[in-house]
């Protein structure tokens, strides 16, 4: 695992408690890319978490990009995610 992915996964973990968290590295598919050149990586993520119940997907996605914080203007370039409840993560 990479070092920026380590450090997203510490982040999230630390701010949102997640029950399930799947985090991609997509960097090497951008090779040549003006956030890759600038050394962003762009990464998607799969996070459960009950701090998601009661928030809409824009809610959810504010709450992740806080949460994130200066990793957004330092490490991360794009980042893709897909923000569930538990409860959603569980249906069929």
């Amino acid at each position: 695992m990479s070092d920026r992915v380590e450090r997203i996964r510490n982040t999230l973990e630390a701010g949102l408690a997640p029950v399930h968290l799947e985090i991609v590295d997509d960097s090497h598919a951008h090779a040549g890319h003006a956030g890759a050149a600038s050394g962003g990586g762009h990464f998607s993520a799969l996070i459960v978490s009950t701090a998601f119940e009661g928030k809409n997907p824009v809610q959810r996605h504010q709450l992740v990009y806080r949460t994130l914080g200066e990793l957004l203007r330092a490490d991360i370039h794009a980042f893709s995610l897909k923000a569930l409840t538990p409860a959603e993560f569980q249906s069929p």
